[in-house]
């Protein structure tokens, strides 16, 4: 994971587990991650805060957990 700032443009996407004006609001960049080979992820309510980049190993297991999760498996 990393923090760094890049400076190409991203288009972003909320991701589908966001709930509408809830607290966990979080943004992905598919077209960043496609461009860079890492997967930004953000809070969609600052999208002027923080960026996280994430190997897309350590995306796809974090999303792979989720809907696990989602499911009732874990």
């Amino acid at each position: 994971m990393s923090t760094t700032p890049d400076s190409a443009p991203a288009i972003w996407v909320k991701s589908s587990y966001s709930g509408n004006g809830g607290d966990t609001c979080v943004e992905w960049s598919p077209s960043a991650a496609a461009t860079t080979g890492a997967v930004p992820v953000r809070d969609s309510k600052d999208p002027a805060g923080p960026t996280l980049r994430f190997s897309p190993a350590a995306w796809t297991s974090f999303v792979t957990d989720v809907k696990r999760t989602d499911e009732g498996a874990m």
